[in-house]
C-alpha cells in the first residue's frame, strides 16, 4: 500500500461510532463505477483534473486487485459505465460537474447502438481491465447520466443478484463513487468503499477526495483499504463470513 497522506489519515478520536460490513457468502458483489479511460489515464481528458489523485492513492492498481480478487472468488461484479451521445448535449441547463464534462466531451460516443470509433477511446475501459470486464461474466449497467444510479439499472441488476452487500470502488470519489453509495444506502443495501481504489479531483474549488472520505466517513457502512478488501473476498471465497 502506498504511504497515507497524513490530511487523508483517519482521526485518532473520532466522534462516528465504528462500523463494519461482514460479507456473507452469496449476498455481495463488486461494483465499480467509471473505469474508463478519460478518468483513469493520462490519455483521458479528466486526468488534469483526477490524475494527481489517481497517482496519490495508485487507484488504478487497486482496482486491478479488486476486479482479480473477485473474479477469484466467483463473486458477482457489476459496472456503472458513464456514456455521453450527442442528444445529451442538448441539454437545457446543468451544474458545474456536468457542463465541464460536457466540455471535456468525456465519455463521448456517437451512439448508443454503435460502437464506431470506441476502442480506444476516452469512453472504452482502461485496458488493464479488459480481461475481467468483457469475460461475458460481469455485468455492464446501462450509464448513469450524472452522478448517481437513479438513471439507469444497477439497482435492478443487484436485485436480481439477490445481493445486499456491495464492495464500491472506482471514480471519482467525490462525484458518482459518494452518488452511488448515497443511494444503495437509502435503498437499504450494506455499501462498503474502498477509500485507495478511488480518487477525487485537485481543483482551485478544493480536495475531491477529502470532500469524500468526510461523507463516506458518515454514510458507509464500511470503509476499507484494498488490501483489506481483497482479504475479506478471498476469506468469502472459502465459504466463510468475511468480518
Amino acid at each position: 500500500m502506498t504511504a497515507i497522506n497524513p490530511i487523508y489519515a483517519d482521526p485518532p478520536n473520532p466522534a462516528l461510532p465504528p462500523t463494519d460490513v461482514a460479507l456473507a457468502p452469496g449476498r455481495a458483489a463488486l461494483l465499480v463505477i467509471d473505469p474508463q479511460i478519460d478518468f483513469l489515464s493520462p490519455k483521458g481528458v479528466g486526468w488534469g483534473a483526477f490524475g494527481q489523485s489517481i497517482v496519490e492513492h495508485d487507484t488504478v492498481a487497486n482496482l486491478g486487485r479488486l476486479f482479480e480478487a473477485a473474479k477469484a472468488a466467483d463473486m458477482p461484479v457489476m459496472i456503472s459505465p458513464h456514456y455521453y451521445y450527442p442528444y445529451d448535449h442538448r441539454w437545457d441547463f446543468a451544474a458545474g460537474g456536468e457542463t465541464l464534462m460536457h466540455k471535456l466531451r468525456m465519455f463521448d460516443r456517437p451512439d448508443p447502438l454503435s460502437l464506431k470509433g470506441f476502442d480506444g477511446s476516452g469512453a472504452d475501459w482502461v485496458p488493464e481491465y479488459k480481461p475481467y470486464i468483457q469475460d461475458g461474466r460481469t455485468v455492464v449497467c446501462s450509464p448513469h447520466k450524472i452522478a448517481g444510479p437513479q438513471t439507469n439499472d444497477v439497482v435492478f441488476q443487484l436485485r436480481k443478484k439477490r445481493v445486499d452487500q456491495v464492495i464500491l470502488a472506482g471514480m471519482a470519489a467525490n462525484f458518482c463513487v459518494e452518488s452511488h453509495l448515497r443511494d444503495l444506502v437509502e435503498k437499504g443495501f450494506e455499501v462498503a468503499v474502498v477509500r485507495d481504489a478511488t480518487a477525487g479531483s485537485k481543483v482551485p474549488e478544493g480536495d475531491g477526495y477529502l470532500a469524500a472520505l468526510v461523507n463516506f466517513r458518515w454514510f458507509a457502512n464500511g470503509l476499507w483499504y484494498t488490501r483489506d478488501a481483497v482479504d475479506r473476498i478471498a476469506t468469502l471465497a472459502r465459504g466463510k463470513v468475511a468480518a
